[in-house]
């Protein structure tokens, strides 16, 4: 009996833990083979297109020929890719460098704490 509690309680833990990808990898696959253009301050903001978390320092926004990638100044630890990214963006349509951005939990009401952006840098197909 206290051998299937056991069992139980392991399993239980084992399908409550979110699976663990690999530190930089999506970053790796977003920019694959693709080649870094200038650094850009502000990008605009479609609303067809939705930020994509990479890595708690690393986003990503667009999709097709080029893909914009935001590597934060530091690790906001609200940001991954289970949360909804909040961009508190200081010009109307556009993404842009010194922009707060949060993460808010699923179910939560409040975000997280906040970061800002950095340089946005576009990522082309040759």
């Amino acid at each position: 009996m206290r051998a299937l509690m056991l069992i139980a309680a392991t399993a239980l833990t084992v399908s409550c833990t979110r699976p663990v990808s690999p530190s930089g990898s999506g970053f790796a696959d977003a920019i694959a083979g693709r080649v870094a253009g200038k650094p850009q301050t502000c990008i605009q903001n479609n609303a067809a297109e939705n930020l994509q978390v990479l890595d708690p320092q690393t986003l990503a926004y667009g999709h097709g020929r080029t893909i914009f990638i935001n590597r934060l100044g530091t690790s906001c630890p609200a940001l991954n890719q289970w949360n909804t990214i909040v961009v508190e963006a200081s010009t109307g349509g556009n993404y842009c460098r010194g922009d707060r951005v949060r993460g808010l939990e699923p179910g939560a009401i409040i975000p997280g704490p906040s970061c800002n952006l950095d340089y946005w840098v576009p990522y082309r197909q040759p």
